[in-house]
């Protein structure tokens, strides 16, 4: 059970790392100076979500594994991040869609695993659960303003549409160590659905249909974003190894 609750936290841990990490190309160039620092608050809220399952994932490991091993040391094949958190930041637009269905999702998830049977993996879920609700306000919201604004921002919105949604179909693919760990996404799909319809109705956005679904990241199968995220992330440790503050 060790190494499914290991590869769990390394997946939780992975998505919200590699989503701090591309929300934080933002900081210094946000729209406005409010939402620049919003949106780097919440990069700093996944960061911190990322080490707490980093650290749990890192006594279950053992072998000197720590936190910073876990984030700089392995490759795409060992990451195990949706794939949805690899894509380009893109525009304003792309980057807020992929918060709210990225929140949307991890609110049920983090609903769920704060009764589960463990109680290090449920402490961190209600602590995490906690920021994801801001998260998922503060992008819904921005959903809408966008989507029922300007003919430009609902342009933006609706190709952040196409580009993204080919990727949510992924959270609800329920793999080896969600099933052995009696965890099944599966059935967050109609709650998960419920929210993003609520929202894009309010939005004036419209659902796609019979998209075709890109999956593979929960296995360790990555599209090339995911090189270009760690060899930036993974610089310094790789050139200067061990080297700390």
């Amino acid at each position: 059970m060790n190494n499914y609750l290991k590869d769990y936290l390394l997946y939780l841990a992975d998505t919200s790392l590699i989503l701090s990490q591309r929300n934080s190309e933002w900081c210094g160039h946000g729209p406005i100076l409010e939402q620049d620092i919003a949106i780097t608050n919440i990069s700093l809220d996944l960061l911190g979500q990322s080490r707490n399952f980093y650290q749990y994932a890192a006594t279950l490991i053992g072998d000197n594994a720590t936190e910073d091993t876990l984030a700089y040391l392995r490759t795409e094949r060992e990451f195990k991040n949706c794939l949805i958190a690899e894509q380009p930041k893109g525009d304003w637009a792309q980057t807020i869609l992929r918060q709210f269905f990225l929140s949307a999702y991890q609110y049920l998830v983090y609903e769920k695993l704060q009764a589960y049977n463990n109680e290090q993996l449920a402490a961190i879920a209600a602590k995490a659960l906690k920021e994801v609700t801001y998260h998922l306000r503060w992008s819904s919201e921005w959903v809408i303003r966008l989507g029922d604004g300007t003919e430009e921002s609902r342009q933006r919105m609706l190709q952040a549409t196409n580009e993204l949604w080919r990727y949510t179909g992924e959270f609800f693919i329920t793999v080896d160590y969600e099933k052995e760990m009696n965890i099944d996404v599966a059935d967050l799909k109609i709650e998960w659905m419920k929210t993003v319809r609520a929202i894009f109705e309010e939005a004036t956005l419209p659902i796609p249909d019979n998209t075709f679904m890109q999956t593979g990241g929960k296995k360790g199968i990555h599209t090339e974003n995911l090189g270009f995220i760690l060899a930036e992330m993974q610089y310094l440790q790789r050139t200067f190894p061990g080297a700390n503050w």
